[in-house]
């Protein structure tokens, strides 16, 4: 081979990666689009629930536009971490934010046609598309979110621990059925803080991120325990757990404790309400770090209240009881009254009277008396 075809190959094997280079220089400097600023990265946008707390640490309720909570990673179990690195990203405690081993053996994979050859997008740069970049709406635009999730991943990398990153990663995905971050995903699927989970139970979460809708346990049982069993070959393979236990989880059946969160659920929900409407209150007269007004279904706040969740408890199961006699009471004295709710000696013209005036007084009828409407009876 002469001096210039050797020359020419390489610039044929070389081209790729500079262009690539180019963009990447390119992306860096915003010409494809802004980059998150400084203050930005210190302090991602996370939507949290305020949460209301009795007096012997029970969460009663929250009230959110997401129902996301925060775990730390004090709070997250082992098994959850090592299941979540397994699957996800095995290099994580080795790369920068972009593997680049994982890289070009997809982009080799991609060119030889072979499928299994893996992703190569990092937990940072999951983070990374998570918080700061839009869902493309052409091929073009994935390639240029893909440059920009490899800039922000590796400045992530620089404000970040390793902790800190996996800890934001966990918190911010969306398991559906109202559980945003895994605290509230435990407490939905498996009514119970993240601590706490089985390490098959952690499985079934980790399975879940890479389609929940897909592999949502509570519509499609048997796939998601197939992709659980992914997530335990992958720890087996890894050597986080052995052959002996991974033969062991692989055959058990998923058992869910599923109960969806709203604002209308828990106990106590009439003092929840004027809660509600006390803390929107506080929250126009109280003011944070950066001037803007606290939000009572965004900003993680607790409420901590006088009330005891045991005897709340007590309280509603009595409440329950009894009820049930008093309705049987209510339908016996008001049974074949034709004026209810208006008392016994109430004649019909003082009747609809009062239906009258209640009737004039409302915004409907002043509106369409606006509107020149004429009455008709």
């Amino acid at each position: 081979m002469t001096k210039k075809n050797k020359i020419l190959l390489w610039g044929i094997i070389l081209s790729p990666f500079i262009i690539l280079f180019g963009l990447v220089q390119l992306t860096a400097l915003g010409l494809f689009g802004d980059l998150p600023a400084f203050d930005q990265l210190e302090n991602p946008k996370n939507n949290l629930a305020t949460e209301i707390i009795s007096e012997d640490g029970v969460v009663l309720g929250k009230y959110f536009f997401e129902n996301r909570s925060w775990a730390r990673h004090d709070e997250l179990p082992q098994s959850l971490i090592d299941a979540v690195l397994a699957t996800e990203d095995v290099r994580f405690n080795k790369h920068s934010g972009v593997d680049a081993r994982a890289l070009l053996r997809a982009i080799f994979g991609i060119f030889i046609g072979k499928s299994s050859s893996g992703g190569a997008s990092t937990i940072t740069q999951q983070l990374a598309k998570m918080l700061f970049t839009e869902q493309p709406s052409s091929g073009l635009g994935r390639v240029m979110q893909k440059l920009k999730e490899w800039i922000i991943a590796a400045q992530l990398e620089r404000h970040y621990t390793k902790d800190e990153i996996l800890v934001m990663y966990l918190n911010k995905v969306d398991w559906v059925n109202n559980a945003a971050g895994i605290k509230s995903a435990a407490q939905v699927y498996f009514n119970k803080k993240p601590i706490d989970l089985k390490l098959e139970e952690s499985a079934v979460l980790v399975g879940m991120l890479k389609n929940p809708s897909l592999y949502n346990p509570n519509r499609r049982m048997n796939l998601t325990q197939q992709r659980r069993n992914v997530v335990l070959s992958q720890m087996n393979r890894y050597d986080f757990i052995s052959d002996s236990l991974f033969d062991t989880l692989k055959s058990l059946p998923i058992i869910l404790d599923f109960k969806m969160e709203s604002h209308n659920e828990g106990p106590a929900p009439y003092l929840r309400e004027y809660l509600r409407e006390e803390l929107k209150k506080w929250c126009a007269n109280h003011t944070k770090q950066d001037g803007s007004n606290y939000n009572a279904y965004t900003d993680g706040l607790k409420v901590h209240t006088t009330i005891n969740s045991r005897l709340q408890q007590f309280a509603e199961e009595a409440m329950k009881v009894h009820i049930s006699s008093l309705q049987k009471e209510f339908y016996k004295h008001w049974k074949g009254y034709s004026k209810a709710p208006f008392p016994k000696d109430f004649e019909w013209k003082q009747i609809n009277a009062i239906i009258d005036q209640g009737m004039r007084r409302s915004e409907r009828y002043k509106g369409l008396k606006k509107a020149g409407k004429s009455e008709w009876r």
